[in-house]
């Protein structure tokens, strides 16, 4: 878990917008065989779901974060998810921070 605590800006000019949409697309759809991008969608499409967006910019004064590895779950449920995690190896060491966190033998 991170908490980022600063003081917030309403964006909504369109400008703002549309480069925040350009640029999450772009990360998001890169690791895909063939990206996607904003252009992709038809412009009324994406002016009417840029009605529904109200952008937030924060200037970041604290940054916080915390380990929530399920050391709060009971034992059986930590059990679960480290045996889950462990099952593949991009997430096995997430598995042991369960494991570590969740003081699971």
């Amino acid at each position: 878990m991170v908490q980022a605590r600063g003081k917030a800006k309403l964006r909504d000019h369109s400008d703002w917008l549309t480069n925040q949409l350009n640029a999450l697309t772009t990360a998001r759809e890169a690791a895909r065989v063939e990206p996607r991008s904003v252009a992709d969608a038809s412009h009324d499409y994406i002016e009417a779901q840029m009605r529904n967006i109200i952008g937030i910019e924060i200037e970041i004064a604290v940054l916080e974060g915390k380990w929530k590895v399920s050391q709060n779950q009971p034992e059986a449920n930590r059990q679960s998810v480290a045996a889950g995690f462990s099952t593949e190896e991009r997430t096995r060491e997430l598995a042991e921070l369960v494991r570590t966190y969740g003081k699971i033998e």
